[in-house]
């Protein structure tokens, strides 16, 4: 998905908040405690993994990881993940309101098979750390850096990985803290000793939707196919059967999709709300999901399902009575 361009904003933010801001031009922590930490144990685990998501897990090694889809036998996705591969374990990093979905759906298939699942989230702390100066923040802290998106490295009774929420376009600009609950306070303490500010969830969704990052949740739900969501780094198509894997072949065989996620740089201040169709010429073109004023951009800026004649980069629609262009 395209994302927009990081113009020299110095001066522009000067009245923009302090943690958006520090998201967009240097660093800021946000809390991602209430995320799902799901810890997958047993001879087995490999294997069932590899059979329930869309990524290729069987070849993942320690320190590795990647992001994937859980589907039904339709090619509806179910929920999405972080995959973290660990010598004697894999954790899956989930939203908040699929991780008992995602916990129910695997143990639901769990039969003959070495595999124990573990609801770790409650005694879990995650810190998110992002923007273009997180790398620095990082070292500041003392922490080891993980180099590949989605790889993990451990910081003493830590781990810090690789990934980010906010879809800062440089895809390895941000990192996941993840450590005890009763280490939390603590690590705030090191953070504001550091000068790293706080950035809340409506800073996060505000960078996250003028990057273009979707969200499960939001802007992709079980009413979604694979390639509607245009996350295809969440699917390995050589990786062989896995539940819901025949429809995404289908889709992938014969191109056919009708509309897929766009981004749109829309000429108002006026947020459409979620659920809005718009049409340009009296043609269907798309259906908004989600959508945010830029304080960068001095516009909203709104994820869509643009219908696939619509959907090129440039091509510009009306949103209502606002002009708008695909980003």
């Amino acid at each position: 998905m395209d994302v927009i361009s990081s113009p020299d904003t110095t001066g522009i933010l000067r009245d923009a908040t302090p943690g958006y801001r520090s998201l967009r031009e240097h660093a800021a922590w946000l809390d991602l405690s209430q995320r799902g930490k799901i810890r997958m144990t047993g001879e087995d685990r490999a294997r069932l993994l590899h059979a329930m998501a869309t990524q290729h897990v069987q070849q993942m090694k320690p320190g590795e990881g990647g992001y994937a889809f859980f589907l039904n036998a339709q090619g509806r996705i179910l929920g999405d993940a972080n995959l973290f591969c660990f010598e004697d374990y894999f954790l899956l990093d989930t939203e908040p309101d699929t991780r008992a979905k995602i916990f129910e759906h695997l143990d639901r298939y769990i039969i003959a098979d070495d595999v124990t699942l573990a609801d770790e989230s409650a005694s879990t702390a995650t810190i998110g750390i992002e923007g273009p100066e997180s790398t620095p923040v990082l070292e500041k802290l003392g922490a080891p850096v993980p180099e590949a998106a989605y790889a993990t490295k451990s910081w003493g009774d830590r781990i810090v990985a690789r990934v980010n929420s906010t879809g800062e376009p440089d895809s390895t600009a941000g990192f996941q803290v993840v450590l005890s609950a009763d280490q939390k306070p603590k690590f705030l303490e090191e953070l504001a000793q550091a000068g790293v500010v706080q950035a809340s969830p409506e800073e996060a969704r505000v960078v996250r939707i003028e990057h273009g990052r979707p969200r499960y949740g939001e802007e992709i739900t079980e009413r979604y196919l694979v390639q509607e969501t245009g996350q295809l780094q969440a699917v390995h198509f050589n990786k062989g059967c896995y539940l819901g894997q025949e429809i995404v072949e289908r889709v992938r065989s014969r191109a056919q999709i009708h509309r897929v996620l766009r981004r749109l740089e829309i000429e108002t201040g006026n947020l459409p709300q979620a659920g809005l169709k718009f049409s340009t010429n009296g043609t269907d073109a798309g259906e908004i999901a989600s959508s945010a004023y830029s304080p960068a951009l001095h516009k909203t800026v709104a994820l869509a399902y643009m219908r696939t004649a619509f959907a090129e980069p440039g091509t510009e629609v009306t949103v209502g009575e606002s002009q708008a262009k695909v980003g």
